[in-house]
């Protein structure tokens, strides 16, 4: 008879007790969580708006992208709405040195995505990069955080952040409008290791998907690299006006 390893028990009933004197709270109203692995207390869960794109290989996500370049899938795991939970999530997120929220939010996706028929053949997990000077001022880059979880919640899929490169440090791109964002970001991402993404199906991920600005041109970096397939995950998607 083969005697298991004691070890995991252990580390479950350390976070247990850790849990009890430093309990986990919800990022978007701070009350108790449940559980360790959860965002969202259950009153706001029930204001979440989750999407079911990942489940088709045409839907709204690979709509904003169509005639701008080709995706093998798309999908974001919530709706953006103001003043919803989401929208505090990605606050903390990216502002509030919480890089644990893209590690769960990712861990659920990466779940849902792995089984998923569109995405069944991505290899590849890239996050989209801040310049070197915001990742340092900020601490980390939250789609790598994102990425991460992903590839934890997918059994592993690896995670490549050498591959793509933001050379240029920019403003942030939150209120400009559409154009202004492909002038601001137009020349700022190049491939610095193709051979590392060279004929591979690349999943290329962000914590949001606003005008597609960013991860458009991000696309088109990848896009130049031999034998590549894109496709795009994001944890929001912002509704159209």
């Amino acid at each position: 008879m083969t005697l298991q390893s004691p070890l995991p028990f252990l580390r479950e009933m350390a976070k247990g007790f850790l849990h009890l004197g430093y309990p986990d709270l919800c990022v978007a109203c701070s009350r108790e969580l449940p559980a360790p692995d959860f965002c969202f207390c259950l009153k706001c869960r029930l204001k979440l708006h989750s999407s079911d794109m990942y489940k088709v290989s045409e839907n709204e996500f690979t709509g904003r992208f169509w005639g701008r370049m080709p995706l093998a899938a798309g999908a974001a795991q919530y709706y953006f709405t103001r003043k919803s939970p989401i929208q505090w999530a990605l606050h903390q997120l990216k502002y509030k040195n919480n890089p644990d929220i893209g590690l769960k939010l990712g861990r659920l996706f990466g779940r849902q995505l792995a089984q998923a028929a569109p995405f069944q053949s991505v290899e590849m997990i890239v996050p989209v990069p801040l310049h070197p000077k915001k990742e340092r001022l900020r601490g980390y880059n939250q789609s790598t955080m994102f990425a991460k979880g992903l590839s934890e919640g997918w059994g592993g899929l690896p995670v490549c952040t050498d591959a793509l490169a933001r050379d240029l440090f920019t403003e942030s791109q939150t209120r400009k409008k559409r154009m202004d964002r492909f002038q601001n970001v137009g020349t700022v991402f190049t491939i610095r290791k193709p051979g590392l993404i060279e004929g591979k199906h690349v999943l290329l991920v962000d914590d949001v998907l606003t005008t597609g600005a960013t991860l458009e041109m991000c696309g088109q970096a990848l896009l130049q690299v031999a034998g590549v397939r894109l496709s795009m995950a994001t944890i929001a998607i912002a509704m159209k006006e």
